[in-house]
């Protein structure tokens, strides 16, 4: 499988999460719709560095690793790059005390319906970018056998 394919994949996956958001929400589950928001940005920020040719390391905030390679994407890509990275480390750091919670914290008590949204609202930017990111990057060339 090429980083390409596999991108695309994330992205795929990406999408259909978004969907179960706004059930999460309406349920008022705001516990969830973060945990699967930090899923979403996850997965479409690693598609990001996968579309060009960057293998993301198996953690779950990779926004340094885009801030360090954002050259490699296209002008209007490059400029969300600190918004997205910003996301991701907020959403990574809610993404155990969102699942598991602690002995003085309850997620299903703790968390907002204005951060559920925020996460929401993180979740969709990051697909979008990701996508665009993933239209700008050109296909690669077939090679030329005239030149052989």
């Amino acid at each position: 499988m090429t980083n390409g394919s596999l991108a695309q994949s994330y992205l795929i996956k990406a999408r259909s999460r978004l969907k179960i958001l706004s059930v999460l929400l309406d349920d008022d589950n705001y516990s969830d719709v973060i945990r699967e928001a930090q899923e979403i940005v996850e997965l479409a920020l690693k598609a990001m560095l996968r579309q060009v040719g960057i293998e993301p390391p198996h953690v779950h905030d990779v926004g340094a690793l885009l801030r360090q390679h954002r050259h490699r994407f296209a002008s209007d890509v490059a400029a969300q790059v600190d918004t997205l990275a910003a996301a991701s480390a907020w959403l990574r750091k809610e993404r155990e005390f969102s699942f598991y919670g602690d002995i003085d914290f309850i997620p299903t008590e703790q968390y907002t319906r204005i951060e559920a949204q925020r996460a929401i609202d993180d979740a969709q930017l990051a697909v979008t970018v990701a996508t665009a990111a993933a239209d700008s990057v050109a296909p690669p060339t077939e090679p030329d056998d005239r030149t052989h």
